[in-house]
């Protein structure tokens, strides 16, 4: 049991949902409800301005890497990674290059939307909780421990908690995700799943207690915080009338996108009978729905087609 409370403290900040990446987010201030800059890894900027043709104008990657207050060299190293990786061709020079991703590429840092708008159905009421919990039991040999510590780190990506040795609760229904990561890692006939609406761990019966112990909603909730001030802040100036550059449009979205991800991933999306009230995460993704829509508006009104996450953001935003 002590074995995997550390390995799951070890994966914690692993990635639950993300819209744009699903990459590592740099380290920002946690501080609640203050804003202050915010951190956007150079390979993260590049996958947020790719665009629909699949292709990075290399000239708005360094305008808006400079808002960013990122230097030059930061983003030559990062296209040099790229394409010495595979994940991107360089054609051209300095502000003139395209970079285009492969195929592969493209695939990759396709958001995985469908746990985002599951968060806007339960703000919205959409997606009540039944009551049920749902478990993963696991015994894979030590023979395959680069499958197992997977599997756990997969678990706690996908919103579990370990209750003990082997054994993960979500209050979602995760099995079909589980299913799918079990056979990914060639474990599936070890894995079993199972559900209750009887779950008590040591006195505790109660389902808003055991998921106040089981998961670190506090932690959860301080991102959202962050996430509140940053899009507020970036909210006043979208609702400035002054003229905005395509560049300020862009390194707006990049900032709310970065943050978004760095509260989302961590959030194993609880439904809200198992939250305090009002939620902080209802209340940033509220913020961040406006932010978005006024985005989406500027961009229109500019007659310019912006990166794909113009559109991911809007097709979850208004579907959820």
């Amino acid at each position: 049991m002590d074995d995997d409370k550390g390995r799951v403290d070890a994966v914690g900040s692993e990635a639950r949902a993300a819209i744009v990446v699903r990459r590592g987010v740099a380290a920002g201030s946690e501080a609640r409800g203050t804003a202050g800059p915010v951190e956007v890894p150079t390979r993260m900027l590049v996958d947020a301005l790719l665009r629909e043709d699949g292709t990075v104008d290399a000239g708005e990657l360094y305008d808006v890497a400079g808002a960013l207050a990122m230097s030059d060299q930061q983003v030559r190293l990062c296209i040099k990674r790229l394409v010495a990786e595979g994940a991107f061709t360089h054609e051209g020079r300095g502000r003139k290059a395209l970079l285009r991703a492969t195929a592969e590429t493209v695939r990759s840092i396709a958001p995985d939307v469908e746990f985002v708008r599951y968060a806007f159905q339960q703000d919205t009421g959409l997606a009540p909780w039944d009551g049920t919990w749902h478990l993963a039991a696991f015994a894979v040999p030590e023979a395959a421990r680069a499958a197992r510590d997977a599997l756990r780190e997969a678990l706690v990506r996908l919103g579990g908690a370990v209750l003990q040795g082997g054994l993960y609760v979500s209050a979602n229904a995760w099995e079909s995700y589980v299913e799918d990561e079990a056979r990914r890692l060639d474990v599936a006939d070890r894995v079993t799943l199972l559900t209750s609406k009887d779950l008590r761990r040591g006195d505790l019966r109660e389902p808003g207690a055991i998921a106040r112990e089981l998961w670190p909603q506090h932690a959860i909730a301080d991102r959202y915080h962050r996430l509140t001030a940053v899009a507020g802040s970036r909210l006043e100036r979208l609702n400035d009338p002054a003229e905005l550059s395509a560049p300020e449009l862009l390194t707006i979205a990049v900032e709310i996108a970065a943050e978004f991800t760095r509260a989302m991933e961590p959030d194993p999306l609880l439904p809200p009978e198992l939250l305090p009230r009002p939620w902080a995460g209802t209340q940033a993704r509220r913020l961040v729905s406006r932010c978005w829509s006024l985005l989406r508006e500027r961009e229109r009104a500019g007659g310019t087609a912006g990166p794909r996450i113009f559109r991911l953001y809007e097709d979850v935003v208004e579907s959820g």
